[in-house]
């Protein structure tokens, strides 16, 4: 199995020095062969592959004696992200599906940089404190987590606030699987309560965002007053950045606990397949829709059940969570979102709609799973 690893990197000012140098190679390497296929295609309605840029990679290197700075293989990595961005719209194209594009250049005004590279023969190792990566040597790093596996490549990032990190993709890892529990669980998403599961258990939803507002408002009114240019906007903007990067780690922090929790207690999770991007056209919920982080929470519960040996069910969208009761009552007045507790007028069953809606996700999600339909 495959893992991936982040971990922050302190490179002194010849190191970040020459991170920055890559950053901008990597990022002409990608614009010029981007160019030229697109020149090629429409002089002669041919295409010009990954192979012909990377044999003619070699003659530009020649004509540019900066390109022989960075790391190579971040320049091959390079074209292979303009090959990857062509092959998924082509196969998008395919499918039908237009929510991928042609692939566009890359800006250098983009606050976050980046670029990859490869292990080959021991060139990326992970010590102690220090990280080694080919042309940087050893550069400091605060190693979190034993590293497992065989390292098979790391990408070196600079995020909009300053911060330098690195992301180390590893294979052949063993994920020790926590014992089985033999419980499932049902997850009603929420906004005045982030989760509600079917045994009654909620998770408060922090509203990092909100809480944060005021200060991010001074602090992007700060910048709109600097001088477009000047040191002082840019010292400006990484406080804005600063700000925004300490709200999406609080929240990260929360997400995981609350999916590493519910993973490790419960061998069977169903939730429901939220269309979280038509949720947030009503203009009136959509920032708490995005403070909430639903498509986050769905993305780990589905990454580590997968992981630990455990079944992630999703029910359909348009399944009445919400409006079902136990004796197979459907409440149509329950559309009303202001109603939060009702009374079946069949059975005369009290509930509560959150943990109604969950308690109902289960028995779908278990009645899915009994069909054989749960891939």
């Amino acid at each position: 199995m495959e893992k991936g690893y982040r971990f922050r990197i302190y490179p002194t000012p010849e190191q970040e020095e020459l991170m920055c140098k890559t950053f901008g190679c990597v990022r002409f390497v990608y614009n010029h062969y981007l160019d030229m296929r697109r020149t090629i295609y429409a002089d002669t309605q041919t295409s010009f592959g990954y192979k012909q840029c990377s044999e003619d990679l070699t003659r530009l290197k020649k004509e540019l004696p900066w390109l022989r700075v960075p790391d190579s293989i971040s320049l091959q990595a390079s074209l292979e992200h303009l090959q990857t961005a062509y092959d998924n719209y082509f196969d998008a194209h395919r499918r039908g599906d237009k929510g991928w594009g042609l692939p566009v250049f890359k800006s250098k005004k983009d606050p976050y940089r980046s670029y990859e590279t490869k292990n080959q023969n021991g060139t990326v190792q992970v010590l102690e404190k220090h990280i080694k990566l080919p042309k940087l040597g050893l550069v400091a790093c605060r190693v979190s987590k034993h590293v497992q596996g065989r390292i098979l490549n790391a990408t070196i990032s600079q995020a909009p606030s300053g911060k330098f990190y690195v992301s180390i993709c590893c294979t052949d890892v063993t994920i020790p699987q926590p014992a089985k529990t033999g419980a499932s669980v049902g997850i009603d998403l929420g906004l005045a309560v982030i989760a509600i599961t079917s045994d009654g258990e909620d998770y408060q939803n922090n509203r990092y965002l909100r809480e944060s507002t005021k200060k991010l408002v001074r602090e992007q009114r700060s910048l709109s007053r600097k001088t477009i240019g000047s040191a002082n906007r840019e010292k400006q903007r990484v406080r804005v950045a600063k700000a925004h990067e300490r709200i999406a780690n609080q929240r990260n922090d929360s997400i995981h606990k609350m999916t590493t929790g519910l993973v490790n207690g419960y061998d069977v999770i169903c939730m429901e397949d939220l269309a979280v991007r038509n949720m947030m056209k009503n203009h009136k919920l959509a920032r708490s829709i995005s403070d909430a982080a639903w498509g986050e929470i769905k993305r780990q519960l589905e990454y580590k059940s997968r992981w630990y040996g455990k079944t992630f069910i999703q029910v359909g969208r348009f399944y009445p969570s919400s409006q079902l009761c136990q004796c197979g009552y459907k409440n149509p007045e329950l559309k009303d979102l202001s109603v939060r507790f009702w009374v079946c007028p069949q059975c005369g069953l009290e509930h509560d709609r959150d943990v109604n809606a969950a308690c109902n996700v289960l028995s779908e999600g278990l009645r899915l799973l009994e069909m054989g339909r749960v891939s």
